[in-house]
């Protein structure tokens, strides 16, 4: 089963250089590893996901443009938003996807 995923979560576009770390926004309440756990509401352009570096496709400053979050959590929801787990990935209108390399904690906690 996959994990959730909390702030600080480590991601990666494959179009972009370098990886970005996650910022929660979504949710200020509920925890794991004392960090906030992410919904599909994390995606942001600079607010919760940054530059990922040099685009590879434009060859300039990456600037994710986010649509939405896929392979959520079936049923785990945090304030009617499906949490975020460490299969989760968005594409970018550029052209890339963005995947999770880390789960930006160290507890155990299975969804589905």
């Amino acid at each position: 089963m996959p994990e959730i995923i909390t702030e600080r979560a480590s991601l990666l576009c494959d179009k972009g250089v370098t990886p970005s770390l996650l910022k929660v926004t979504s949710n200020c309440f509920y925890q794991a590893d004392n960090k906030l756990i992410a919904t599909e509401e994390d995606k942001q352009t600079e607010i919760n996901i940054g530059s990922f570096g040099i685009c590879t496709v434009t060859k300039i400053k990456c600037i994710p443009v986010i649509a939405k979050w896929e392979n959520t959590a079936k049923d785990t929801c945090i304030n009617n938003h499906k949490v975020l787990t460490e299969k989760s990935t968005c594409h970018c209108g550029t052209g890339g996807k963005i995947s999770v390399t880390n789960k930006g904690h160290c507890e155990k906690h299975d969804v589905e």
